[in-house]
């Protein structure tokens, strides 16, 4: 295999964009969020009603990249040891033996995950946040790459548990996914009528693994981080970036954990972007993004309508990038 190097890089990720597009119609947007989060070694939640391609979206990615697929349905009934694993005691050698759940994949999809009670959300968080599972007193190390993309449903209300702040702060990006256009439904209707073309493989788990890597070494210049920092610390105290008409409207800003997350997705979409460096339109594209579920409305605000993407539309449009 060829040298892992920015060109390497953009000359696969092409590749892996084009397999990507031969099975799902449009949703260029949610494509191009999912390989950013990939690259920069995050997870991402998707928000959206059903049947948009979700589920496809993420199947024909591990195929794509090469590694093992999971998905799990989530549901009032489900049992962390249902994700993680549990022990089973065999009679014949009279011990117990750890059979590892489905959530020690390369890509797993947490659909609906917002249907599931507090007990099974708390066994996603150690590995989401440090990779690992436990049961028992054994440890088990996630798959290299490790990617969790959840779903949830934003119109129903009925027989689901909002996901906990902590949680949700475990997630890179939110991305919504909004319907197709006329021309691309057209084009899935089409597409329906003929035996579908599956995707072929471009890349290998270690492939991917060299690919984050290479992200991880993106250049960022001083003024590009400290642009970012300006968007994460407006959110805190909007008054002293000039924001007073937020004043009073977020009871809780986003995290340093934002900061990072903001200068790692923009790396990640620098080098979609075909650049071994990062831009303020690269953090800028991606704010919302990482923004958009970082933050607590006050009770004000909540009130008075206003919404987070009220919010984030003025701060990205009145924090300047300083260049």
């Amino acid at each position: 295999m060829t040298t892992p190097n920015p060109e390497w890089a953009s000359e696969v990720l092409s590749a892996a964009r084009f397999e990507l597009g031969r099975v799902v119609v449009g949703q260029d947007r949610m494509l191009e969020r999912i390989l950013t989060a990939l690259l920069a070694n995050g997870h991402c939640l998707l928000e959206g009603v059903p049947g948009l391609g979700k589920t496809l979206t993420l199947s024909t990615l591990a195929r794509v990249l090469g590694g093992s697929f999971s998905r799990i349905q989530f549901t009032p009934d489900l049992l962390p040891s249902d994700i993680v694993g549990t022990r089973i005691y065999r009679a014949s050698t009279e011990k117990f033996d750890v059979e590892p759940g489905p959530i020690l994949s390369n890509f797993v999809l947490a659909d609906e995950i917002n249907r599931a009670p507090a007990k099974v959300q708390a066994a996603m968080l150690e590995v989401m946040a440090e990779r690992q599972v436990t049961i028992g007193d054994q440890t088990f190390d996630a798959p290299r790459p490790f990617l969790v993309m959840a779903t949830q449903n934003p119109v129903e209300s009925e027989g689901v548990y909002p996901l906990p702040e902590a949680q949700r702060d475990r997630f890179l990006m939110r991305v919504p996914v909004d319907y197709p256009t006329e021309s691309e439904e057209l084009e899935i209707m089409r597409r329906s009528d003929i035996t579908p073309e599956g995707a072929k493989a471009v890349l290998d788990p270690a492939s991917v693994s060299n690919l984050q890597r290479i992200t991880s070494n993106v250049f960022v210049d001083q003024p590009v981080a400290e642009y970012a920092l300006r968007l994460v610390t407006a959110t805190r105290s909007p008054g002293s970036a000039g924001l007073d008409q937020l004043e009073g409207l977020i009871e809780f800003g986003a995290s340093p954990r934002a900061s990072l997350a903001l200068v790692a997705c923009g790396r990640g979409l620098a080098l979609l972007r075909g650049r071994d460096f990062v831009t303020e339109q690269d953090v800028y594209d991606i704010a919302y993004d990482v923004l958009n579920h970082r933050l607590i409305l006050s009770f004000e605000a909540v009130a008075d309508g206003v919404s987070v993407d009220d919010i984030l539309v003025e701060l990205l449009t009145s924090i300047p990038t300083g260049r």
